[in-house]
């Protein structure tokens, strides 16, 4: 990739056509208004020198937004017990899920701030002990493009990409460089080198400023093109989009989503496509998961980590704590010339609760808990969404 080709992400006005979504997280914080590495910044290792060095495939698991509210942020300061801000207890039931997958990549959705002062909705600065929270659990890439991108303008991005670097945590969407701006997140599993790139449909009315143009990369369709033909010339196997993008409150994906994610699976270079799968954030509800042109598509997992949402309208909305994991199963091509496959897709519908601050795999703690009413309700509804557009028939099945 060439900075160059970054010049069109200069602006909101490219984005706003594309995909003018909600314009801020209507998420609103609970009553109240806070890490060890996990398996590394690559995924796995690669093979050691003598080791045969045929393919095996790899799994990839992909989360939701992780929206720190003022409550969460009194969570992780209460679970710090006076010695900062601890999200591990927050992220534990997920971890077994996370940190068994080859990769694994998050969307962090807000930027951090610095010497305690940490704010939640409308204008978030998280404690930066998030990041050690993410690896903790095992992963290995977040997403960094997002409305609330420029929160706390380039001194946030700064901020927030460095601590996610000391974390161990790889990162792309937003840059310190012109030079990071250009380089997707590189990882390595069974053999396959991926490359992860991600997108805001935009910044909250924010400009993104003129010096630097690079701080956050925004939707523009032949941009990401460019982008993942750029990648796949450098070398990746498989190329995985992270697409902020859609309405919020919509289970459905809008037109906008469904438009764009038809042109992008269906851009190829030497009958090859040119992306292997889009992931998306945003939405703050589950969205539905379709296989498009051959190729996956999540139009949205829903939040990962966040308060009591309130919704358009005014009310508390429980699907605000809805998301799902997704995890793919890749096997390396049959031919020399040919395409990554996903053999096996799967959701795993996740809540979090609220009052007791932590994460919840629903399929997990319903076979450990038994069925209570609230899990068995919430992975019905998640998964009414997850299989809404045909997924099933395309071997989408739930894991846990």
């Amino acid at each position: 990739m060439t900075h160059t080709r970054r010049a069109p992400r200069t602006t909101v006005a490219v984005c706003a056509v594309l995909l003018a979504g909600a314009a801020g997280c209507a998420g609103l914080q609970d009553p109240d208004h806070r890490a060890a590495p996990g398996k590394g910044s690559s995924g796995i290792a690669p093979p050691a020198a003598g080791a045969a060095s045929a393919p095996r495939g790899f799994t990839l698991v992909a989360s939701g937004d992780v929206i720190p509210h003022g409550s969460v942020i009194n969570q992780a300061a209460e679970a710090g017990r006076g010695r900062g801000y601890d999200f591990r207890p927050m992220l534990a039931a997920v971890g077994p899920v996370v940190s068994s997958a080859d990769i694994a990549v998050c969307h962090m959705e807000t930027v951090y701030g610095a010497n305690g002062e940490y704010t939640g909705f409308p204008l978030f600065k998280s404690p930066p002990e998030i990041a050690e929270g993410l690896a903790s659990v095992g992963y290995d890439s977040c997403s960094t493009a997002s409305n609330h991108t420029l929160d706390d303008g380039t001194a946030g991005v700064w901020r927030t990409l460095d601590a996610l670097d000391h974390a161990g945590v790889q990162h792309v969407g937003s840059a310190r460089t012109p030079e990071e701006a250009d380089q997707p997140a590189w990882l390595t599993a069974g053999g396959a080198k991926v490359a992860q790139l991600a997108y805001t449909y935009g910044i909250n009315g924010y400009r993104v400023p003129a010096d630097p143009p690079w701080t956050v990369n925004l939707i523009d369709e032949r941009q990401i093109i460019d982008d993942a033909r750029a990648a796949r010339s450098a070398g990746a196997d498989v190329v995985v989009v992270s697409l902020h993008w859609g309405t919020e409150w919509q289970t459905a994906p809008d037109q906008r989503q469904l438009d764009l994610g038809r042109s992008l699976t269906a851009s190829t270079t030497a009958g090859r496509p040119d992306i292997d799968l889009i992931l998306g954030t945003h939405a703050h509800v589950p969205q539905a998961y379709e296989k498009v042109n051959g190729t996956w598509i999540v139009y949205g997992m829903g939040d990962q980590i966040a308060g009591s949402m309130i919704n358009h309208l005014g009310e508390q909305d429980p699907r605000g704590n809805e998301s799902s994991i997704a995890r793919f199963t890749f096997a390396p091509p049959a031919t020399s010339n040919g395409r990554w496959e996903v053999t096996k897709a799967e959701y795993i519908p996740q809540w979090m609760d609220t009052v007791a601050g932590r994460v919840v795999n629903l399929p997990d703690a319903i076979r450990r808990e038994g069925p209570r009413d609230d899990y068995v309700t919430a992975r019905a509804t998640i998964s009414d969404t997850v299989l809404s557009r045909g997924a099933a028939a395309d071997g989408l099945t739930m894991g846990r």
